[in-house]
């Protein structure tokens, strides 16, 4: 089931700032449960590259709940973002 808010990556991706100036690895939760989505939406952009944050920040909306939730756990986005595209989204 897909998580329909412009949320995390965007979310995720609202971390494109702080990861500019550091780098961060995936976890292996954040590898697993994103897979699909980086392949469905972004595979054309390199790992831990600021266009990748830009692409899954776009299609934020469209990434899996699981994703969503991993990257939430990992740091890349704040709880608090992901809630606040949610509402902004009427979700």
């Amino acid at each position: 089931m897909f998580y329909r808010a412009g949320i995390i990556m965007g979310a995720a991706l609202t971390l494109a700032a702080a990861a500019q100036a550091e780098t961060k690895n995936y976890s292996k939760a954040v590898q697993q449960n994103c897979n699909k989505d980086y392949k469905a939406y972004c595979g054309e952009y390199g790992l831990e590259s600021n266009a990748l944050r830009d692409c899954m920040d776009r299609n934020g909306g469209k990434l899996a709940k699981a994703c969503v939730n991993a990257l939430v756990a990992d740091g890349h986005v704040s709880q608090a973002e992901v809630d606040r595209r949610r509402k902004a989204a009427g979700r």
